[in-house]
């Protein structure tokens, strides 16, 4: 049985927000809510959360998570930002957009495309995900709740609680955050841009 926290989207309770990274770090799957749609997170590198997510998502190996982190400074720890991209992205985080980028060595192989080695990185716009990843103190590894035969992410937490009550560990209730799931940028190596999946997330930069 899942727990379940009702934590104010503006200003988010430091005791729960403890307890939730307390939950993480001993191995928990999470569903929490962001600037786009509510997601499933587990502490990076944490294979049995990750497989967890997925099977709950009824996905393959193929999948590419994604790794939310705090701010710029620690989307570069993960992933190579040159100048040009360095200046798009501090336009645009944080903000409901997810960069594929070239990982760097920080990132566990298995979080990587097994043949572009890329990773998935963004910084969300939201209240509650912020301060979580801020008791944390490093990116989490997520995934878009989207359930299997469904194509709409999912929006409500009390959904979400009669729904996976008991294949996640907690559900964090931050409100209504939206169904549109965020628009996917692929950056390449000479740093061009090319939208992957259109989303939640103004993309006329690009024209």
């Amino acid at each position: 049985m899942s727990q379940f926290f009702e934590i104010h989207p503006d200003n988010p309770q430091k005791r729960l927000l403890a307890q939730a990274v307390a939950i993480i770090r001993k191995g928990g799957v999470i569903a929490y809510p962001t600037d786009s749609c509510y997601a499933l997170g587990c502490l990076v590198g944490d294979k049995q959360a990750m497989d967890r997510i997925a099977r709950i998502r009824r996905i393959d190996a193929k999948h590419n998570f994604t790794l939310v982190c705090r701010d710029l400074s620690e989307i570069a720890t993960y992933a190579h930002v040159d100048n040009q991209t360095y200046r798009t992205l501090k336009s645009l985080t944080p903000g409901p957009y997810t960069f594929i980028m070239r990982a760097t060595h920080e990132v566990p192989r298995r979080l990587q495309n097994s043949k572009r080695k890329t990773i998935g990185v963004r910084v969300p716009d939201n209240a509650i995900c912020q301060a979580l990843l801020d008791t944390l103190g490093e990116p989490m590894m997520s995934s878009t709740l989207i359930l299997p035969e469904q194509d709409e992410a999912e929006n409500d937490a009390h959904d979400i609680r009669s729904k996976l009550e008991h294949a996640v560990d907690l559900i964090i209730d931050g409100g209504a955050c939206g169904l549109e799931p965020t628009s996917v940028i692929n950056i390449d190596q000479d740093g061009a841009m090319s939208v992957l999946r259109e989303g939640r997330g103004d993309l006329s930069f690009l024209q």
